[in-house]
């Protein structure tokens, strides 16, 4: 209940009692909760005040909008690491969670520049191109835009790609992974990307371009991958 003589502020203390409800399952995920004017009433308190808790807890991944609808419980964000290289599927599969994909494209093709520069290839060079959509559970987590050298890979195909591309680099090619350079940062979902993933045209999501590396220095994929930020989120330990 509120206590509106303690020097919490009330707009703070209605975060936490939904919190409270979503935690005990009242509010369940992908469920709207009651509407401002509901919760104003509630709590007999302005519709500024509410708004401004659900704006807080939307601002946190907690709660999201939809325009015209309501606003609704998120699913909690999965916490990927930044420290160590693993594939998607070995961190689905960390968290309890079932890895699959589904191959949109997979060509062979000669790379803009930029890709054969970061991959060490000469001119004319191919790679295999490969789209991919990543999901967790059956729902899509990522979509992954990845060049593999031919000359490395020449027997690669369609059906070897559907599972983790390091475990076939490590067990079916035999060669050890070294590590990797990654980039991240932040962008608004393309019209296609928004469709395959299944969020609003307008949605954020993270980008992250990651050339891998094998033990010998030679690089052996570039992947540039767009990760649903309502389900995803990075962290880091940092020591002085």
């Amino acid at each position: 209940m509120l206590d509106k003589n303690s020097h919490i502020p009330i707009y703070i203390q209605i975060e936490e009692i939904i919190k409270q409800r979503i935690y005990l399952n009242e509010y369940k995920i992908g469920e709207t909760i009651p509407s401002e004017r509901e919760l104003s009433i509630q709590f007999d308190v302005s519709r500024m005040t509410v708004r401004q808790s659900i704006t807080n807890l939307v601002n946190t991944g907690l709660l999201y909008r939809e325009k015209g609808r309501g606003t609704y419980v998120a699913n909690p964000k999965l916490e990927q690491p930044l420290q160590g290289l693993t594939s998607f599927t070995e961190d689905m599969r960390a968290r309890g969670m079932e890895p699959s994909s589904k191959v949109l494209r997979f060509e062979k093709i000669v790379p803009p520049m930029d890709i054969a520069n970061d991959l060490l290839l000469e001119h004319g060079e191919e790679v295999f191109f490969v789209v991919r959509i990543r999901s967790a559970d059956s729902k899509p987590m990522a979509i992954e835009r990845t060049y593999i050298p031919v000359k490395i890979y020449p027997d690669l195909d369609e059906k070897k790609i559907t599972g983790s591309l390091y475990a076939l680099i490590e067990t079916h090619f035999q060669r050890k992974i070294g590590n990797a350079i990654q980039q991240m940062e932040a962008a608004i979902v393309t019209k296609e990307d928004s469709k395959l993933l299944q969020i609003n045209h307008t949605a954020p999501v993270l980008i992250i371009k990651r050339t891998s590396y094998l033990a010998d220095g030679v690089p052996f994929e570039l992947v540039r991958s767009t990760y649903r930020a309502d389900r995803y989120k990075f962290i880091s330990e940092i020591q002085r």
